[in-house]
């Protein structure tokens, strides 16, 4: 039993990190109507912002962490709202994915070049110390991990439903035409979801990175893991990438370590294949009618 729930913390933690990825995913299909297919790079990229803040620029872990921050919400929020998705929108949303595909390949591959290929130490956030808890090991950063992604997946969903901004973005999100003569300033109400997007993907480096090391390549997995989790849960709910996500990790640590850990990471396709043929719209997404 002991076991069981150390393997289920630790899946739960992990899953948490996937669901923040993945709340990415379903902000920016709510606000364009595309599929951000560089949320991975997205990921990793602020990484190696707080590594040029330790190791050029020798800041205090917390100065590079701050400036980490606010350089993913200006570079992965404004500037690519302003310079990738403004721009190509109009022409359609196909367009607009091919180039979110070639921005990740673009982010990647400076990465490897200016940073090197090699897998580079992170500093975590928490100690590494284990704790005991109903009997399990669990590590401190497990906890931490879960108990932070759900923290700010909970003042999220306040933020949008008890906030006049918040219900403000959600209207955007539903019909920005009606939004609109309602008086929503639509195009704000965007822009506001891109720069969160981008703050929830700094989140999820910084608490991930630590166990995975900053590596160019980071954001290929974790990307299609939690594009797969949105999927899942359902695309246009937030509730639903965050339940695609613990899903994942907690199914994934429990088949690694009482099945096999040889086809793990072929779990989330055949959960993936499974619910599109069984429930299209996600565990817990509504189906959408469009316009064709």
């Amino acid at each position: 039993m002991s076991q069981f729930m150390q393997v289920f913390l630790s899946g739960l933690a992990t899953g948490s990190i996937y669901a923040l990825v993945a709340i990415g995913f379903t902000l920016v299909w709510q606000a364009a109507q595309t599929v951000n297919f560089a949320q991975g790079e997205f990921v990793m990229v602020p990484a190696f912002f707080v590594l040029v803040g330790l190791h050029v620029l020798h800041l205090p872990l917390w100065m590079a962490l701050a400036m980490a921050m606010v350089l993913s919400i200006l570079v992965l929020g404004l500037l690519f709202k302003k310079l990738v998705v403004e721009p190509i929108l109009p022409s359609g949303g196909i367009s607009l994915i091919i180039a979110t595909m070639a921005l990740g390949i673009l982010l990647k591959e400076s990465v490897k070049e200016f940073y090197g290929a090699e897998a580079q130490p992170f500093p975590a956030i928490v100690p590494h110390d284990p704790i005991n808890l109903f009997g399990a090991v669990v590590s401190m950063q497990d906890l931490m991990n879960l108990f932070l992604s759900l923290g700010i997946v909970v003042l999220l969903t306040l933020f949008l439903n008890r906030t006049r901004t918040g219900r403000c973005m959600q209207a955007t999100a539903q019909n920005p035409a009606v939004a609109e003569i309602l008086g929503v300033d639509v195009k704000r109400m965007i822009l506001y979801a891109f720069l969160i997007n981008a703050a929830l993907a700094a989140l999820a480096s910084f608490l991930i990175t630590p166990v995975y090391l900053a590596k160019f390549s980071n954001g290929e997995t974790l990307g299609l893991i939690a594009f797969i989790a949105a999927i899942v849960g359902g695309f246009n709910q937030i509730r639903g990438a965050l339940a695609g996500g613990l899903l994942i990790g907690v199914l994934d640590n429990l088949t690694a370590t009482y099945v096999t850990a040889e086809y793990r990471a072929a779990l989330p396709l055949v959960l993936l294949i499974a619910i599109i043929l069984l429930r299209p719209q996600g565990l817990l997404g509504t189906s959408e009618g469009r316009t064709v």
